[in-house]
């Protein structure tokens, strides 16, 4: 059995999942499998899937969704045949650093205490890369107040951990946010994760980015920090932040852009 399992999941994105999934072939760390779910992609993405399939077939599970049915329900359905100790979550249109893997085995293997380790990154777009991206050290359940503890898409985790979490939640709530619905119930159960300070992943992120975070789904994110705030026994007070997302959703995306890269230039320094 592998080590490592990478989960990811694909829609429509036939420009940039071969470049995410070179990333993985490219890993200093090798005793991995990548577990493929294509979101019902209406684009080629699924030929490029199954070519990368034909080429690797003992590295690369690829499955299908018959309809879309979004981020949630295809990682849900790449754990239940995953086979590793640890899961790596990779999303289809960044890059993961050469050293990702071999640094994040290395500090679970040493520290298992700890049920997940994501690390710092790197946004990056059509004009290059930005100012990296750092999140606290060792987040507690009270940082979910401000933003999320880690960077999703950089994470792995321990199986036992998802096991225990039972994955992620499956609603129209959760078809975005669906990281913050887990973080909540991971420091629920009183988990403990670490982020290492080191950029080992490339995330895309431009004006598109933001533009996909519609009205509708800032709402259902406004609903996920209420039910988490209440799960985790945050006093009333707090409570107001969790309507942040909607002053967000008026606001341009190109200034929404801007703000996260300052925001990004700063955040080492904030760094406890």
């Amino acid at each position: 059995m592998p080590k490592v399992s990478v989960i990811m999941a694909a829609y429509n994105c036939e420009k940039t999942v071969g470049r995410a999934i070179e990333s993985i072939l490219a890993q200093t760390f090798t005793d991995w499998e990548l577990i493929i779910c294509d979101d019902a992609s209406t684009d080629h993405t699924g030929r490029s899937l199954k070519e990368y399939k034909r080429q690797y077939p003992e590295k690369i599970i690829l499955i299908k969704n018959s309809r879309r049915c979004y981020l949630a329900h295809s990682l849900n359905r790449c754990l239940k045949i995953a086979k590793g100790e640890y899961i790596a979550r990779m999303d289809a249109d960044d890059i993961s650093l050469p050293e990702r893997f071999q640094t994040q085995v290395d500090f679970l293997d040493k520290h298992p205490d700890y049920m997940v380790v994501g690390t710092a990154m790197i946004p990056f777009d059509a004009q290059g890369k930005k100012a990296a991206r750092y999140m606290k050290t060792q987040p507690q359940a009270r940082d979910l107040v401000s933003r999320s503890p880690f960077a999703h898409a950089t994470i792995m985790m321990r199986k036992s951990a998802y096991t225990q979490l039972g994955g992620y939640t499956v609603s129209k709530r959760t078809r975005r946010g669906q990281d913050y619905d887990l973080w909540f119930r991971f420091f629920a159960l009183g988990e403990k994760g670490y982020n290492l300070q080191e950029p080992l992943y490339l995330v895309l992120e431009d004006s598109n980015s933001f533009k996909r975070r519609t009205f509708e789904t800032r709402m259902y994110s406004v609903q996920t920090k209420l039910i988490g705030y209440k799960r985790l026994h945050y006093p009333i007070y707090k409570y107001v932040f969790a309507f942040k997302p909607l002053i967000a959703s008026v606001v341009p995306a190109k200034l929404l852009l801007f703000y996260h890269r300052q925001s990004d230039k700063m955040s080492k320094k904030n760094i406890q």
